[in-house]
């Protein structure tokens, strides 16, 4: 990958993604419940997302689900209570926990290529990719959500405190300094 490919990634933060944790039982009584207020069933597969109609579904773990919804869907979470309330699990509102940040165009696997070791060639990690790994030494959930070879989307959920090393390291990496 050359330079000039590298420096043209645009770089965007969404900052206020609605962010919900979500644990329960995914064969349990409450499954049934979520996927109705989500309008999608949760995915099961590890290391996968899902885009429903209410927010994205991340599979973190075999009971875990980070649920990513535009900023400011204040009844998603309250509405998953109630869908919860007579069965197992919880609903716990980690909005103000990261930050994400999109990386877009042909160089973007090979930019964080430079710092992390998952294999993002869409062979391995195609659309709908979501995984839990260290970029540049910072945690980070990373997801795929297009592999198209002349445009692929990927985004980075970081904790706020290390998203200025996160999108400085991001940028000097882009302008090959």
């Amino acid at each position: 990958m050359t330079a000039d490919q590298l420096a043209r990634v645009a770089i965007t933060e969404t900052p206020r993604l609605t962010q919900l944790s979500l644990r329960l039982d995914p064969a349990g009584s409450s499954s049934a419940p979520v996927a109705a207020v989500l309008g999608a069933r949760l995915p099961t597969a590890p290391c996968t997302w899902a885009a429903a109609p209410e927010a994205d579904l991340l599979w973190l773990g075999p009971d875990e689900w980070l649920l990513l919804a535009p900023p400011d869907t204040a009844d998603l979470a309250p509405s998953l209570r109630h869908a919860i309330a007579p069965h197992f699990g919880t609903v716990t509102d980690v909005s103000s926990q990261r930050t994400a940040f999109d990386l877009t165009g042909p160089g973007a696997p090979d930019l964080l290529a430079h710092g992390c070791a998952i294999d993002l060639h869409p062979r391995s990690s195609p659309t709908g990719t979501c995984v839990q790994t260290l970029l540049a030494q910072t945690g980070v959930t990373l997801l795929v959500l297009d592999d198209a070879p002349q445009a692929p989307t990927l985004r980075l959920l970081v904790r706020t405190s290390f998203a200025p090393y996160l999108r400085s390291w991001l940028g000097d990496v882009a302008s090959g300094t």
